[in-house]
């Protein structure tokens, strides 16, 4: 599976869905214990009319047909085509591509803090990769910080805690400003068990994701990852979730997406459209994707949000679990609007 410098040859395998039907059980049984032992990225492969056996589903990373049966089979126009963008993906960052596969296999038998710890382990791994020095060098010179200091305006009303992303000229780009800004504003709710959160966002979308202009300033892969685990928001809010709604608008990527999934409501706008593109960019998902997403979702359509970039609109994401609520009320201004109430009253 691997060449002399350690780089991956041929990394996906494909099962076709309708010969492995004529298959009997003992055969069955072998292919299915291969593909739960190969390191290779595995998909099954339905043609027209023909369903994907669960037991085969279940033992891949993503099956396609022209037809869902169910979060582990997502239904595409092409199953062939499809398949072939998913190769098309894995021979253009094969490293960040397999990391997110082996990850989302792991992910959902763990605790939460374990799985963190391991998408943090993976995301600094690959930052000190190739793939990601590529995209680096494609990028071209960040831009300069903004003067903004604030990042999160907080407040109180009743037994409500109300936060609000206020970078609006960045679409609410998470930096280490904003990191460190949420951590402290939610430190309330896990002193005060009583305390009841909502998290929206200013401007034209909830969050477009980490803040690219920041990407590449980590210090060493060893110092990234212990940041990354010590400052979670993800962390956070998992642990507070039964307690947190957030409310999700326009194009949220990335960390704008992974976020909100921790939280025990997520109500989003009709316009909302979720995405995950760091693969593109030699990494994975990196705020806790792997594992919100996997547990609202599951780990074959995250395997499908993150390995082809595809993004949804907010009525699939209710279908898929990602969101509870669509908020057909919703403006650009509206996050403040119960906020605003309660403070009337």
């Amino acid at each position: 599976m691997l060449d002399e410098r350690g780089r991956p040859v041929e990394p996906v395998l494909a099962v076709s869905a309708g010969e492995f039907t004529t298959l009997d059980d003992e055969a069955r049984r072998r292919v299915v214990a291969t593909l739960r032992g190969t390191r290779r990225a595995t998909v099954a492969v339905a043609g027209p009319g023909v369903r994907v056996p669960g037991e085969l589903a279940q033992a891949v990373d993503l099956s396609l047909a022209d037809a869902s049966a169910g979060g582990r089979v997502i239904a595409v126009p092409d199953p062939l085509a499809a398949l072939a963008g998913l190769r098309d993906r894995f021979a253009t960052t094969p490293l960040a591509a397999l990391t997110y596969t082996w990850l989302l296999r792991q992910s959902a038998g763990l605790p939460v803090p374990a799985a963190l710890s391991a998408e943090s382990a993976a995301y600094s791994t690959l930052l000190a990769g190739p793939e990601f020095a590529a995209w680096l060098a494609g990028r071209g010179a960040p831009r300069p910080p903004d003067d903004r200091s604030d990042r999160v305006a907080a407040t109180l009303a009743g037994d409500v805690l109300f936060l609000r992303l206020t970078r609006p000229a960045r679409r609410n780009a998470v930096d280490a400003a904003m990191r460190d800004a949420l951590l402290a504003a939610l430190a309330p709710a896990e002193w005060d068990p009583l305390l009841e959160v909502e998290i929206s966002g200013d401007g034209p979308s909830f969050s477009a994701g980490g803040d690219l202009d920041e990407f590449g300033t980590a210090v060493d892969p060893a110092g990234a990852h212990v940041l990354r685990l010590g400052a979670s928001v993800a962390e956070v809010l998992h642990r507070l979730r039964d307690r947190v709604t957030v409310r999700v608008h326009g194009t949220c990527l990335g960390a704008g997406f992974e976020l909100p999934t921790f939280a025990g409501r997520v109500v989003a706008a009709p316009d909302t459209v979720l995405g995950l593109p760091e693969l593109a960019m030699g990494l994975i998902p990196g705020a806790g994707g792997t594992v919100g997403i996997v547990r609202r979702a599951g780990r074959w359509r995250a395997a499908w949000l993150g390995l082809t970039g595809t993004r949804v609109d907010a009525a699939t994401a209710r279908e898929w679990g990602l969101v509870d609520e669509i908020d057909g009320g919703h403006a650009v201004a509206s996050p403040r609007a119960a906020e605003e109430d309660l403070l009337r009253e």
